[in-house]
């Protein structure tokens, strides 16, 4: 009895060992996929925040050109009224006129 006992411990005893080797080697690949995974994340993580910073400064740089043509524009317009300031009291009044037309419609 004593060694079918001792038998039953062995077994017991190696079937704990495999089931200890399984479940290490499953938690190493575990282990493994999920650090891959942070590293893809992280990885895409900072592609996303260098795209955002570069579209960023295009915005800012559209932006900056716009304003600046606008103001070329102004100054154009600045300078004809001190030129023809006749002519801009002229064109102003057509421009109301017809737009009145135009709204009136």
């Amino acid at each position: 009895m004593d060694a079918s006992a001792e038998r039953v411990k062995q077994a017991t005893s190696e079937a704990v060992d495999r089931t200890k080797d399984v479940v290490d080697r499953a938690a190493d690949k575990v282990e493994s996929s999920l650090h891959h995974a942070t590293d893809k994340a992280a990885y895409g993580a900072t592609l996303a925040a260098e795209k955002a910073e570069e579209a960023k400064l295009r915005g800012k740089e559209a932006y900056g050109e716009a304003v600046d043509t606008a103001n070329d524009w102004l100054d154009t317009a600045r300078d004809y009224v001190r030129e023809k300031p006749v002519q801009s009291i002229a064109l102003a009044i057509a421009a109301g006129w017809l737009a009145g037309r135009i709204l009136r419609s």
